[in-house]
């Protein structure tokens, strides 16, 4: 009876994504909603990217986190909203089962590389400010290149374990996912096979690159507010802070959202909305990302300038 019980499990081919409508038919709210949210952020990050390409005095340690941010941001967002926003035009929300395995694990990887890139560029940030005579030497481009891949490394890790899991349970009742998304607490919640083993591994493998990638984060800027405070200069006070103000705020959104949504058991997150938080980091965040990098930065002010019609400076 086990046996065949299985294997009617495995037959399932689709789930299907409920959104935020209770019933048939387009929501157009919603489409509407990201696809603004989408354009905004798609024109943001790309924009990002090829201004930090087209001038070479942005080709800093610095602002190659900040462009591989930003595509990690593209992709990310790329992920979920295209088929999101199919979903909600049509109607139809029946995602397949491997369609719906290659969402979360690229979501995963993504999510993933973007925490270890935040804490890779919180690492630059304290050599900057804390060791600046060493700074070419520590963060020079091959150490810069490797950071990243070693992002992207860990993004792959995580993910292929997170799937290889989700995707080996038993799914013999309902297929509705409570979701816009496949994600893995809602896929998790609908699996009729034991879960234990499931949630232990999301909620520690969450839990450690939450703690890990934080704790880098919290350290340098340790080292770094205690170095801003012994300078004497006010002006140069306000400088070294002013590098760092963006990043603080975009950690600090990125890991209290990530956190209240990963970091703790599968069953808690029922007890809130789940799907309030998660536009909140899967949109909010890649779309406000370059407008917080931008709007108190004065190189990226001044590259824009350039970028826009000023006269190029001469060299």
């Amino acid at each position: 009876m086990e046996t065949a019980r299985e294997d009617n499990c495995t037959a399932l081919r689709e789930f299907i994504l409920l959104g935020f409508g209770s019933g048939p038919g387009p929501q157009v709210g919603p489409f509407v909603v990201f696809l603004g949210i989408y354009v905004i952020t798609v024109l943001g990050n790309a924009g990002m990217i090829l201004l930090i390409r087209a001038n070479a005095r942005l080709h800093t340690p610095m602002y190659f986190f900040l462009m591989n941010l930003s595509v990690t941001d593209l992709c990310f967002t790329t992920t979920i909203a295209p088929r999101a926003m199919a979903s909600f035009l049509a109607g139809s929300n029946a995602i397949s089962y491997n369609e719906c395995a290659a969402q979360f694990f690229l979501f995963s990887v993504f999510l993933t590389a973007e925490g270890f890139l935040l804490a890779a560029m919180a690492y630059d940030r304290y050599t900057a400010i804390c060791n600046p005579l060493l700074y070419p030497v520590t963060m020079s481009k091959w150490v810069c290149v490797q950071l990243v891949a070693g992002s992207y490394f860990s993004g792959c890790v995580n993910s292929m374990v997170q799937t290889g899991f989700t995707f080996t349970l038993h799914y013999c009742g309902s297929n509705e996912i409570d979701h816009f998304f496949c994600d893995g607490p809602p896929l998790i919640s609908l699996a009729t096979s034991d879960t234990y083993l499931n949630n232990l591994v999301m909620f520690t493998l969450c839990g450690l690159i939450i703690a890990s990638t934080s704790l880098i984060v919290l350290i340098s800027y340790a080292y770094i507010i205690s170095t801003i405070l012994r300078i004497h200069s006010a002006e140069r006070r306000h400088k070294a802070f002013s590098t760092c103000t963006s990043h603080m705020i975009a950690v600090s959104i990125f890991y209290g959202s990530t956190a209240f949504m990963y970091a703790q058991p599968t069953w808690l997150t029922s007890l809130y909305p789940r799907k309030a938080v998660s536009v909140f980091y899967t949109f909010i965040i890649p779309m406000v990302n370059p407008l917080i990098y931008s709007v108190r930065n004065k190189e990226v002010k001044e590259a824009w300038g350039r970028t826009m019609g000023r006269k190029p400076l001469k060299r």
